[in-house]
């Protein structure tokens, strides 16, 4: 593959950032628990410095918090990550409020004083980020069984967000 040997981290997180925001779903998992795994949506901050935000209930198997990992893929699937935190009970009032909206509301119905409620902060860690352009010729040739190995453009990084 065509892959930059030396991508620029600070653009690949920043492209990770931008398209996590337009599609904030991830798979996340409890390192502890591999059955765990279930799609989340990932509440984001632009002011946050390294968190992100989950609401679940208490009674959910993600209420035992502790050290995870998410995976995420793009709309397009041009930026591929996978990111490692450890799971907290976020306390503040003032995170609760700054996160809720109606589509939170639409999964927890009985509002933001719901005593089952949880809202967790997931302080993150190491990530892998991958970059994987194809472009629309690469494409038709892939659709054609054509080799599109030399094709991709971008590059995978190890960084910490």
């Amino acid at each position: 593959m065509n892959y930059d040997k030396h991508p620029d981290p600070e653009k690949m997180k920043h492209e990770f950032w931008e398209e996590l925001s337009d599609s904030p779903f991830v798979m996340l998992q409890l390192d502890s628990d591999p059955d765990s795994a279930a799609p989340m949506t990932a509440q984001l901050d632009k002011d946050a410095n390294s968190a992100i935000w989950f609401f679940t209930y208490r009674d959910n198997r993600f209420a035992k918090m502790g050290p995870a990992t998410a995976t995420f893929a793009s709309k397009g699937h041009e930026v591929f990550a996978r990111f490692h935190g450890v799971l907290t009970e976020e306390t503040s009032k003032e995170r609760l409020d700054k996160q809720w909206d109606n589509t939170v509301e639409a999964w927890f119905p009985e509002g933001k004083n719901d005593p089952r409620l949880l809202l967790m902060r997931m302080d993150l860690g190491d990530a892998s980020i991958w970059s994987g352009d194809m472009g629309l010729l690469s494409v038709g040739k892939m659709l054609l069984g054509m080799d599109v190995t030399d094709d991709v453009k971008g590059g995978q990084v190890e960084t910490a967000l």
